[in-house]
């Protein structure tokens, strides 16, 4: 079995995955857009140049996305995309690059469990948890 988080936004999930492969890394996939696609004629002309489906993967694991049809978008809650990372500056490196632009819940700091902690949601509302242990 595998688990990928499947990512929701609305209407910036190019945006986003961009952001998400410039910092991480890692391979992007093809960005499908509903335009074009079988589904074209199933949604509203505004979503045609959007995101119907992409994917983001390192090794076997990824997170994949896309965006919502109008009016259906709800904030992300309940979760959050929790990334391991093995060295402290790469953790903060990354942990200041989603933070920017989002909100800090939990600042990235040594705990009793980690070298670094971190918890933010970042401009795109996608929660994330850095962990460096």
């Amino acid at each position: 079995m595998q688990v990928n988080p499947y990512l929701v936004f609305n209407g910036q999930c190019e945006e986003a995955f961009t952001f998400y492969h410039q910092i991480l890394g890692g391979e992007l996939g093809d960005m499908l857009r509903f335009e074009g696609s079988p589904a074209e004629w199933e949604v509203p002309p505004e979503l045609g140049s959007k995101i119907m489906h992409t994917q983001l993967t390192w090794g076997d694991w990824g997170i994949m996305g896309s965006d919502c049809m109008p009016g259906q978008y709800e904030t992300p809650a309940g979760f959050s995309v929790s990334l391991q990372v093995s060295d402290p500056a790469e953790a903060e490196r990354i942990f200041n690059a989603l933070a920017e632009g989002g909100k800090i819940q939990m600042p990235l700091s040594e705990t009793f469990w980690a070298k670094r902690f971190g918890m933010a949601i970042d401009k795109f509302s996608i929660p994330w948890m850095i962990n460096c242990a």
